[in-house]
């Protein structure tokens, strides 16, 4: 970016893949087609596991330097809809393959915006892609003022942006625990992941905002915190 004399740019999730909470749920080395293709069934996923993985990803994006961009829904925790009836796909890529590749529908289902109604609250009739039953849980009006929902984690986070986001420059932290990745900002404040399978010790500062509960000074695997 320095070189180009421009900023970073970040996104984790677009309309053209499959969304980062679901992608990150999938062992590594998974076919993503193949897996769209079984309805979302092969491989068996953890739900839970990815959105605290893609809440921890998106904490470590918002730190970093440069332009963030966040794709509709992902504020909302919003899984790959993977299993949408072959009946009912719209993109083209459906059709000019063959039925070979299931296509991008399942990152384009249309938002819950209430816990009910046709559409969840979308529009005042059916959304024209089907959204399933599980919508309701991740809904705006489920999650608007609730401590610890997806939704006021990205309000949190983006709110303390504006605030702590100064400059181009970050410097990597030496000496972490093994899976662990550590940087400082140009104002001092720091963003830690904890990116292995085990507990590691919180280090010294205050906390700003964590993708995940915290006990005690221990950051738990799969959570990224930000410290001032």
């Amino acid at each position: 970016a320095r070189a180009a004399g421009a900023s970073a740019t970040w996104v984790l999730s677009n309309h053209d893949v499959v969304r980062h909470a679901s992608r990150l749920m999938l062992p590594p080395g998974t076919d993503e087609n193949a897996w769209l293709l079984s309805g979302g069934r092969a491989p068996a996923v953890d739900e839970a596991a990815g959105l605290r993985r893609a809440r921890a990803a998106t904490l470590l994006m918002l730190a970093l330097p440069g332009s963030a961009y966040v794709y509709q829904g992902e504020e909302l925790g919003l899984p790959e809809v993977a299993d949408l009836p072959t009946e009912v796909l719209q993109d083209p890529i459906w059709e000019q393959t063959g039925h070979v590749r299931k296509g991008r529908d399942g990152c384009r289902v249309p938002l819950p915006w209430t816990t009910g109604g046709p559409s969840y609250g979308f529009g005042a009739g059916a959304a024209w892609l089907p959204q399933p039953a599980a919508f309701a849980a991740y809904a705006v009006q489920a999650q608007d003022g609730a401590e610890g929902s997806t939704l006021e984690l990205y309000r949190t986070a983006l709110r303390l942006r504006r605030k702590l986001l100064a400059g181009e420059s970050l410097t990597w932290t030496e000496d972490t625990p093994a899976g662990v990745l550590a940087f400082a900002r140009s104002d001092g404040w720091r963003c830690v992941t904890n990116l292995s399978d085990t507990d590691v010790p919180l280090p010294p500062g205050d906390v700003l905002v964590s993708s995940a509960p915290l006990t005690g000074r221990r950051l738990a695997p799969d959570t990224t915190v930000w410290l001032a």
